[in-house]
């Protein structure tokens, strides 16, 4: 699966990247390669393959999940009281994103 520069370019717009023309015809390809890759897994039978993740693993007394315990939550105040700097009950923190 092949996928074209406006997509490449469309994808690293949203990652707000800013790619070279050499970049994005390598990373077309590389998507590509891995795109194709996904395709052949997806064509897998693994209706008879069990599930290996650890929520469906049945432990009986031996999980080491803590018991659901009611308590009270955390106050706005309590929540801001070591922020480097706070205003109207939330965080502030520096811009990082510039379009």
């Amino acid at each position: 699966m092949n996928l074209s520069e406006k997509e490449v370019r469309y994808v690293a717009d949203l990652a707000n990247l800013e790619l070279t023309s050499e970049e994005v015809h390598r990373m077309s390809q590389d998507l590509g390669h891995i795109l194709t890759y996904i395709e052949e897994l997806n064509q897998l039978d693994t209706k008879d393959v069990e599930p290996m993740a650890q929520v469906l693993f049945d432990s009986g007394e031996t999980a080491t999940l803590r018991e659901d315990v009611v308590r009270p939550p955390l106050s706005n105040a309590d929540a801001l009281a070591n922020a480097a700097s706070s205003g109207a009950g939330y965080f502030k923190v520096p811009k990082v994103i510039e379009r």
